[in-house]
């Protein structure tokens, strides 16, 4: 099989795993901060046993060498786990994936502030389209059945804490950021532990929260490995398959609507990022096709 066949099989895998992260949320009988405990701790634990028998202490070792940027990433990784839950918690499905889906936007400005790479053009009318449909999801917040501005907030906050883990991953490249994903988690499952009642889920419950815990689990393995075999403007496209079946896959289960404002200021969120990826994508082939020897 082809690497590029490869990381869009995997990829995509990933995706599909996390598409129903918050419809768990809405399924799982227990408070937000008891979720979020279980799905850090879960996912975390299990990520970071598997790294510890494949290649013992090493990668470890090798994020803590990285020292401030293997910390933002932890943090944000950790804190936008947390974070998620309690969005989910207060506002709808819809709005949560739609306003994360803002993630490349807070990339693109972390890296020209922290790493000095220029905004393209492309990017500043993605900027201004994204910030469009984010008016109209806030907005129709006030009407939304399940919508709430403060669940709006922490959608936000998702996105630019997840945002800076990624750019500091990226400063330092060399370095693999799956074991810091692992600490990540665990770090912030602890935190949270004296504010969870992590015994207190019903028993019937169980087999849900071990199936959340899996999902992430499964989803973080396969989204460190697809992206190795393609493009980020690749795997830009396949990460937005969840931020449309996330909201219908909660409509369908617990007939959860996403109403007309999140459907609306969505689509202009995922569009303008589907024309960005796109062009971003034919932009690389074309330089590609240029560059090569003839």
């Amino acid at each position: 099989m082809k690497d590029s066949a490869k990381g869009l099989i995997v990829t995509t895998a990933g995706v599909l795993l996390v598409v129903p992260d918050a419809l768990f949320v809405r399924l799982i009988d227990a408070g937000a901060l008891t979720i979020a405990f279980w799905r850090l701790f879960l996912a975390g634990f299990f990520l970071g046993l598997g790294i510890l028998a494949l290649h013992g202490t090493a990668p470890f070792r090798a994020v803590l060498k990285t020292g401030r940027y293997g910390l933002i990433h932890m943090a944000g990784v950790g804190a936008s786990g947390v974070l998620f839950i309690q969005a989910v918690a207060l506002t709808s499905v819809a709005n949560v994936v739609f306003i994360i889906a803002s993630l490349p936007i807070f990339a693109a400005i972390y890296s020209r502030v922290f790493l000095a790479e220029p905004i393209s053009l492309r990017m500043l009318l993605t900027m201004a389209s994204v910030l469009v449909g984010l008016a109209v999801i806030a907005f129709g917040s006030g009407e939304t059945e399940n919508a709430s501005l403060a669940g709006d907030a922490l959608a936000l906050a998702v996105s630019a804490l997840f945002a800076a883990a990624l750019t500091a991953a990226r400063r330092v490249k060399h370095v693999s950021m799956v074991p810091s994903v692992a600490m990540g988690y665990v770090a912030a499952a602890l935190v949270l532990l004296p504010f969870a009642a992590p015994f207190s889920v019903p028993p019937d419950q169980v087999p849900l929260v071990l199936c959340h815990g899996g999902f992430i689990l499964g989803s973080s393995v396969l989204l460190a490995i697809g992206p190795r075999y393609i493009t980020s403007a690749e795997v830009g496209l396949l990460v937005l398959l969840e931020s449309a079946l996330a909201p219908l896959l909660a409509w369908a289960v617990v007939g959860e609507n996403p109403g007309r404002y999140a459907i609306a200021g969505g689509a202009i969120v995922i569009g303008a990022l589907l024309v960005s990826n796109i062009a971003m994508l034919r932009n690389q082939q074309k330089h590609r096709a240029d560059s090569a020897p003839s």
